[in-house]
Parts: C-alpha cells; structure tokens; sequence
C-alpha cells in the first residue's frame, strides 16, 4: 500500500503544490501525494512553476484544486497543513502536521527559492519519518 498524503494551504497555488511535486519527486512509488486549498485561487503561481522548472519539474501539469475535490482519496495517512490556522478544515487521516511555512507568493525570486528549498526539506524529513506499509 502507498502512503498517501494531502498537503493544504489556502490558495494550493505555491506550498502545497511544491509539496505534493516533491513528494513525488522523494517518495516515488511508495506515496500518493495530493494537495488541495482551503480557497483555491484556480491557478498555479507562475514563481511556483518556473522554480521547478529549475529542479526539472513541470508544475504547469498540476491545477489547483479544493479540499471537495480532494476528500474522495481519503482517509490519508498524513494531512499536512501550511500555516492555514482555522481555515483548514478537517479531512480524515492517520496523523495532522502543521509547518510553519511562510507564503512566499509576494516574495523576490531568491527568497521564494529559500522557501521552496525549506519545503523540499521537509517533505524528505516527512518521507524519513512516516512508517513505510
């Protein structure tokens, strides 16, 4: 069985989509990684693809999606929030982690890569942790 995990944020336009890509990019075939917003913006921040684009991952295949969209591949094994607070509602799952991730949305190009470079960190540090079934 894979692992699945659901990264939110509130507009699945930056964080969570990196995530669910790097959790891709780590996890391989072990997971099966979704991301969803709180309040979709319906696009995916074009920062957000270009710095994939750097590591060779084309985000631009990716589309922002709700949490409705989303709950139909649940229970997930991980629901992993970024900095949402209350707007993140509940979603069936094993374990919730909160990261504390700033949204990098309004950011300059090298910060932005300081944030997805964090988010790369912490999706390894979570494939290293989760019980591998």
């Amino acid at each position: 069985m894979k692992t699945k995990l659901l990264f939110v944020c509130v507009e699945n336009s930056n964080r969570s989509q990196m995530s669910e890509a790097f959790a891709k990019i780590h996890g391989g075939n072990e997971v099966e990684a979704y991301s969803a917003g709180s309040k979709p913006s319906g696009k995916i921040n074009p920062k957000a693809i270009a710095s994939m684009n750097e590591l060779g991952y084309n985000l631009s295949s990716h589309h922002s999606k709700s949490l409705e969209e989303v709950k139909g591949f649940a229970p997930f094994d991980a629901v992993i929030t970024m900095g949402c607070g209350d707007a993140c509602p509940w979603m069936p799952a094993k374990k919730f982690i909160d990261w504390q991730i700033p949204d990098p949305k309004e950011m300059n190009e090298e910060d932005f890569r300081n944030v997805r470079n964090l988010i790369e960190q912490n999706v390894k540090d979570l494939l290293q942790e989760l019980p591998h079934t």
